[in-house]
């Protein structure tokens, strides 16, 4: 055949082909399954398919009652003016002042108490950075100077009391502005030379004239900059609001008299006014920037003499809160100004002329209800000329008679070196005979009541260095910290040691501690008034632990 044909017949036989194979079904044949990969995409496994979402089983907490822990306050003061309990030297580095710090906080720790009062400004000054104060002299060696290192000082210190359980109560002096006159060693930052006029020199200070408006602003700023920022517990005013009279010397604030006295008022009475007034607008600015946080005042342990009126106490102090200092302490806590008060009452328990224990029942006499701790001096322990003070027993009987009255809910003590530098055997005597076993301090009432979300615990982790507890969701940021403690049996847990989970009100999902690889687990969860929201026991499951 020619070649044309040839092709003819090819395409027409592959007509027919494709004809035929149209009008069958195509026949199903299963898959072979090659012997090697024909693709360098992996199977998927159980380990690459997403993860079916398990059913989230709560660890149930066990039907045991765990024993109320006591409310007392155990404070001590930590004075920074002049360097009397830390830093023990402004020249040193700031990691020494650290550990100073913090070995401070273990001792006091140690003997069961569970606040301090930290001295963060003494005079014009700040342990912080301040938009309204120069750095402290007493911190870095010389006014105005920050300390080298990244760390807010502030910050650090709030934190380590945190976390070892202690509450951080902010100590501040409102109208001291100088420790004395030499004025060169100043900051140009400091008050005395931005407003000059603020100031008043009387014996060997300069103060801030409290009668100035300008003055009560500047300092409710201050106060605001700090409840703002840091996440303490209290804001702390001692004794100096006037200044203690000095012989034949008078306050040289009549000018602000004149200008801004009611018609008829006396001077003393327009005094009285202005720490009052002062007094009242600080609550409100505390309260409108975090309701949780205190407001504590430490005043002169004597209100008033009887002498000079029948409601005062049985004492004949030189002078006194009303009269010399311009302090109506009982109209604070009448109107509930303030949330709690630490008279300071420095003297022996039968002490003459201010005995401490006619002075204690007066106070607890006089509360209004807000609770009141007593300050006591060990700094006159070996010290004083009151032979009362060589007596070991002295403090301890002090706070076993507070203990007595019904409107004392606590202690504080001035200052931290009295019993820390020196004195140690008298420390170990509280701890051994009062304070021999942990508390917690009095909690408040809020002003309006919340409802506080209950934590859900999912699960416990344990390893050799930590124990994990994971939460169901967030918490509440009503919750301040957790109270955990461990142990493997059930009648002794409550006995075993406390470690403090900090969470000052962020929403955290989990808690960590120190390794408890134990039968049995409580947590109590606190809120931002010291109110045990909820205890839960649980029984940890064999598979959590290591």
């Amino acid at each position: 055949m020619h070649s044309s044909q040839r092709l003819f017949y090819l395409f027409l036989i592959s007509i027919l082909l494709v004809a035929s194979c149209k009008s069958k079904k195509p026949v199903a044949t299963p898959p072979t399954r090659p012997s090697t990969p024909t693709s360098t995409i992996p199977p998927k496994t159980s380990e690459t398919l997403p993860a079916k979402p398990l059913p989230a089983v709560a660890l149930k907490p066990l039907a045991y009652r765990m024993p109320d822990i006591p409310r007392e306050f155990r404070g001590v003061w930590i004075a920074t003016v002049a360097n009397i309990d830390w830093p023990v030297s402004p020249d040193s580095p700031w990691e020494v002042q650290k550990r100073e710090y913090i070995k401070l906080l273990d001792y006091y720790k140690n003997l069961n108490f569970n606040a301090v009062i930290v001295q963060i400004r003494t005079a014009g000054d700040a342990f912080y950075p301040s938009n309204f104060a120069p750095w402290s002299k007493y911190l870095t060696g010389k006014q105005g100077k920050a300390p080298a290192t990244q760390e807010n000082p502030l910050t650090l210190m709030i934190k380590e009391a945190h976390d070892r359980g202690l509450e951080f109560h902010a100590w501040l002096n409102p109208y001291r502005a100088t420790m004395n006159l030499e004025t060169s060693d100043l900051s140009p930052e400091h008050d005395f030379f931005k407003h000059r006029n603020w100031m008043l020199k009387y014996g060997t200070k300069w103060y801030y004239d409290p009668g100035l408006p300008e003055v009560k602003n500047h300092l409710l700023a201050i106060i605001k900059e700090v409840v703002t920022n840091y996440d303490i517990d209290a804001i702390h005013f001692d004794d100096y609001f006037y200044p203690y009279k000095e012989p034949k010397l008078e306050f040289p604030d009549k000018a602000s008299y004149d200008k801004y006295k009611k018609p008829g008022q006396s001077r003393d009475d327009w005094r009285r006014q202005n720490v009052n007034d002062l007094i009242l607008a600080l609550s409100q600015t505390i309260k409108a920037q975090k309701p949780w946080v205190q407001f504590g005042i430490s005043p002169f342990g004597v209100w008033r003499n009887q002498s000079k009126d029948p409601k005062g106490s049985p004492t004949q102090a030189g002078q006194t809160n009303y009269d010399d200092l311009y302090a109506d302490v009982l109209l604070w806590m009448k109107n509930k100004w303030i949330d709690y008060l630490i008279p300071q009452l420095y003297w022996s328990m039968e002490h003459r002329l201010a005995s401490h224990r006619k002075l204690a029942d007066w106070w607890s006499n006089n509360s209004y209800g807000v609770p009141v701790y007593i300050g006591n001096g060990p700094y006159k322990i070996r010290e004083d000329s009151d032979e009362a003070w060589k007596n070991p027993a002295e403090l301890n009987t002090q706070v076993n008679y507070a203990r007595t009255l019904p409107q004392i809910q606590g202690n504080a003590f001035f200052s931290a070196k009295s019993i820390y530098i020196k004195n140690q055997d008298i420390a170990q005597r509280l701890k051994n005979e009062v304070y021999d076993r942990p508390t917690l301090p009095p909690s408040f009432e809020p002003k309006t009541q919340t409802i506080i979300d209950i934590p859900v615990v999912l699960d416990v982790k344990t390893t050799p260095e930590k124990t994990q507890i994971n939460l169901e969701k967030p918490l509440d940021p009503a919750i301040r910290y957790a109270m955990v403690q461990g142990g493997n049996d059930l009648n002794t847990l409550h006995e075993a040691i406390i470690h403090t989970a900090w969470v000052g009100g962020s929403r955290v999902r989990y808690l960590e501690v120190p390794s408890l690889n134990t039968e049995y687990l409580a947590i109590r969860w606190i809120d931002h008034y010291g109110r045990i929201v909820q205890t839960q026991v649980f029984q940890t499951p064999k598979s959590t632990r290591p």
